[in-house]
């Protein structure tokens, strides 16, 4: 009986560890450790920046996996600034010449995401105009045409949307917020019959496909976790550049709010978030892009305010403290990272060793998450 009692609370003081250790808040300092060692991993790996990638075909670098990357990065070097960080970034985009992969003409969502990496480069040292030269163009293009259906699949909204707000708040004008409105309020409401966005679940099926009468395998409806990653960062990255008396501004802030407490409410218990964010059995297990977006958004909405830090900050302590703990190898390579694609199934498998097709964009998750979780008091 002695042992018993003996065993059962060892038991309990290993378990009472183990959720302190989930809940503890790390320090800046360890914060730092894992996006220097994770994003060190990366450029040693990947120190060719103009080398094309060839996963089924040739793409170039300035493709929208890069541009994550990059946006990444950038953040990291906001609040870290190594020179070998900004020339990385800079001769990146002198290299592309300031373009996007299908030229200024493209109304791809995909090629415009290499653009936030570029003004985010222009707004250091605002003294070359050519840096944003092309996408502006292209941006203008698109505030210039009737077309507001261009972003039928939810990743462009992050890809494109944040640079119409750039765009707004750079030159003071309404037209790009009005633009970037249009565009997203189509996917969100019209687009496949009825939107892209789920009032009832707070949630976003990824494209029309995935739209009702599709169910995943328990009956659910599908809801991607990078996909809505992608939608919650694109609105905490618009949220950040628009005025306080944006046309739509509540607008936002409503979509970003009830997809938090969404996202609250699907968390796994050790911290990450499934890819099939309301299906665990469809290809189920850690995650860590998704992961990353969400922990990402929670921090930036704790650190402007918008959300209650006391309620949210437990989620994401607990989200980037089993990132950190089961994701990041001793050498900085990110595991579970999900591979390219559109559901749960896709860039499979997810595990601690293996490597999606793509390694960027899981890296320019991770650090945008890390960036904003140092940044909290």
């Amino acid at each position: 009986m002695k042992k018993i009692t003996v065993t059962l609370l060892l038991t309990l003081i290993c378990s009472f560890a183990y959720v302190q250790a989930q809940t503890t808040q790390p320090s800046q300092r360890e914060i730092l450790r894992a996006c220097i060692k994770v994003n060190d991993y990366f450029m040693e790996k990947y120190a060719d920046y103009t080398a094309t990638s060839n996963v089924g075909r040739v793409r170039p670098s300035n493709i929208w996996t890069r541009g994550v990357y990059y946006e990444g990065l950038l953040a990291l070097h906001t609040i870290f600034p190594r020179e070998d960080y900004y020339k990385y970034a800079y001769d990146w985009g002198s290299f592309h010449k300031w373009g996007m992969r299908n030229g200024n003409t493209t109304r791809n969502a995909d090629d415009h995401c290499c653009g936030q990496a570029y003004i985010d480069l222009y707004n250091m040292c605002p003294s070359n105009p050519e840096m944003i030269r092309n996408i502006k163009i292209s941006m203008d293009m698109l505030v210039n045409t009737p077309q507001v259906n261009d972003w039928t699949w939810i990743d462009a909204i992050q890809m494109a949307m944040p640079i119409l707000a750039k765009f707004g708040k750079m030159y003071g004008e309404q037209k790009y917020y009005d633009k970037m409105w249009d565009m997203y309020e189509y996917s969100r409401n019209t687009h496949g019959g009825k939107g892209l966005y789920n009032p009832e679940d707070a949630l976003w099926w990824r494209d029309a496909d995935f739209c009702p009468p599709y169910k995943e395998p328990n009956g659910e409806d599908c809801y991607w976790s990078r996909g809505n990653g992608w939608v919650y960062a694109a609105l905490a990255r618009v949220l950040q550049e628009i005025p306080a008396d944006e046309t739509h501004r509540n607008d936002y802030i409503a979509d970003f709010l009830a997809m938090t407490k969404a996202l609250k409410a699907c968390q796994r218990e050790d911290g990450f978030w499934n890819a099939s964010l309301h299906d665990p059995t469809n290809f189920g297990g850690k995650e860590t892009t998704g992961t990353s977006l969400f922990v990402y958004g929670m921090a930036w909405g704790i650190n402007k305010g918008i959300l209650n830090k006391e309620e949210y900050l437990p989620i994401i302590t607990k989200a980037w403290n089993a990132m950190v703990k089961d994701a990041v190898h001793p050498n900085g390579f990110l595991g579970y990272v999900q591979g390219t694609g559109k559901e749960p199934k896709d860039g499979q498998p997810v595990t601690y060793t293996s490597v999606a097709d793509f390694e960027d964009y899981g890296v320019g998750c991770f650090l945008l998450a890390g960036s904003e979780m140092y940044k909290l008091k």
